[in-house]
């Protein structure tokens, strides 16, 4: 990367920096005014930037951008302005006795960090960018942001709005490819929130190791559908297959593959089938369904599904509309259930992000709870059924990010629980009072009383009997 976009980087950095500190302490109502710029920013120029990303997708419905990337972001700017306050507040703290007695207090104050930056994937381009930076406004912070560059149109948009509505003291962004990316994530922010990869998040996290720069992973992984003998196999189904068939399956919360009952497997392919044929009646020409986003991921695709059918797999293409898919070129691709599927086959081994989905089969459910233990942490985990025992017997014994019951990738959209993985599937979490205090520095506040504490508790020199006999009561 030439030295100048290296220098460009440093350069805000060191003014958003500048910036916060001089004008600490910030008003609150200077943040609130700041995350009402962005909800503006976000509804002014809506169809702008859902056309962007239908644009840059290929085909995008503009209702869906509308909903997960312009509706969704502006209702956690709208959540974060409604508790912000109570968010920030001090929380006073319990000391030791007799120090309170004494007048001694103490308390955490929460406090903005700094200079946030913020690397955003293509999948939700906007979404991912702004949700995350509602919550470091909140906390008082600046932001600098990386957009991808697979989302090339929507990132050139983006970077063009967000000079129109903040200086660039307050939030940037800077586009380009990945030596970009990599000169961004090694800067010396005060925390660095990174959503995509694992494998990329691994990269992220060493760069940023390097300036002991704290981070927030919000990766992937392969989230499990465990689908009880109690489950509603249609209705179940149509649920699985909206949350696979969003946006193609490109969701870091898609559901990943499912754990069946071995004699309700039919059942269950039938229930997501029919859920695809009554949402997409036709792919190719239907603009609700979307594209995949590039050339190189269509084809990594279709090379797990072919991988997976060598190996011995059975691949049901699930065509309602029995379309020709074979010289289409618009990157669509129908929704492939994969049974008999083992660990060997690829389509096991790495995460899907699009419409594929393998099937596994179980005669006790402590058979999928063994696998999911047995592999990486998934950022989502889903059951379905209506027996409460063995949906608690299942959360109880599996770790993952966050779960819905019921249904899948629900629990992303409840701007009051926290988001995140746990282990491969990530670090941290936005979202909530969780958020806000991810991008805030607990700072401990002791404040001590006029009598001379370390004399009475017998800390000071020389010791004798009074430090004996704090040691003993300390000890009771």
């Amino acid at each position: 990367m030439a030295d100048d976009r290296r220098d460009e980087l440093e350069a805000i950095l060191k003014r958003q920096r500048d910036a916060f500190t001089a004008s600490r302490p910030e008003t609150m109502a200077m943040r609130k005014d700041r995350i009402k710029r962005a909800m503006a920013l976000l509804k002014e120029h809506a169809e702008n930037l859902c056309k962007a990303m239908s644009a840059d997708f290929g085909n995008r419905a503009m209702e869906q951008s509308m909903l997960t990337d312009i509706a969704g972001t502006v209702g956690a700017g709208k959540h974060a302005l409604k508790n912000m306050d109570k968010w920030a507040k001090s929380e006073k703290r319990p000391v030791q006795f007799p120090l309170g007695l004494l007048g001694a207090k103490a308390e955490v104050r929460y406090e903005p960090k700094g200079v946030i930056g913020i690397l955003s994937p293509w999948n939700f381009p906007v979404n991912l960018a702004f949700s995350p930076l509602m919550q470091v406004l909140a906390a008082g912070n600046r932001a600098m942001i990386k957009p991808s560059e697979f989302t090339e149109r929507t990132s050139l948009l983006m970077a063009e709005l967000v000079e129109e509505y903040f200086t660039p003291d307050e939030v940037a962004v800077f586009n380009g490819g990945p030596e970009v990316a990599a000169a961004f994530s090694s800067l010396m922010f005060d925390h660095l929130v990174f959503t995509g990869s694992t494998e990329t998040g691994r990269r992220v996290m060493q760069s940023a190791a390097a300036n002991l720069v704290p981070v927030t992973l919000e990766l992937g992984g392969k989230s499990p559908v465990i689908m009880g003998r109690s489950a509603d196999f249609e209705k179940a189904g149509e649920r699985i297959a909206l949350g696979k068939m969003m946006n193609a399956g490109q969701i870091c919360l898609s559901p990943d593959y499912m754990y069946v009952p071995e004699d309700k497997q039919d059942e269950a392919v039938a229930g997501v089938s029919n859920g695809v044929a009554n949402m997409y009646p036709t792919l190719l020409e239907n603009d609700d369904y979307a594209s995949i986003v590039s050339d190189r991921h269509f084809e990594r695709l279709q090379g797990l599904v072919e991988d997976a059918r060598e190996k011995g797999a059975e691949v049901i293409e699930v065509n309602p509309g029995n379309e020709d898919f074979t010289n289409a070129n618009q990157r669509k691709m129908p929704l492939n259930i994969i049974k008999n599927v083992n660990d060997d086959m690829k389509v096991m081994q790495e995460e899907i992000f699009g419409p594929v989905l393998p099937v596994k089969t179980y005669k006790a459910v402590d058979q999928a709870v063994d696998y999911i233990n047995e592999h990486d942490r998934p950022l989502g985990l889903y059951y379905f059924g209506d027996d409460k025992a063995e949906q608690e017997r299942v959360l109880t014994r599996t770790i993952s990010g966050g779960v819905t019951t019921n249904d899948v990738i629900f629990h992303v959209s409840m701007e009051d629980l926290p988001f995140g993985g746990v282990g491969p599937s990530g670090i941290g979490s936005y979202h909530a009072v969780e958020g806000f205090r991810e991008f805030s520095h607990a700072r401990a506040v002791y404040h001590q009383p006029k009598i001379d504490v370390a004399k009475l508790g017998g800390f000071k020199p020389p010791y004798g009997k009074a430090t004996e006999k704090a040691a003993a009561g300390m000890m009771k």
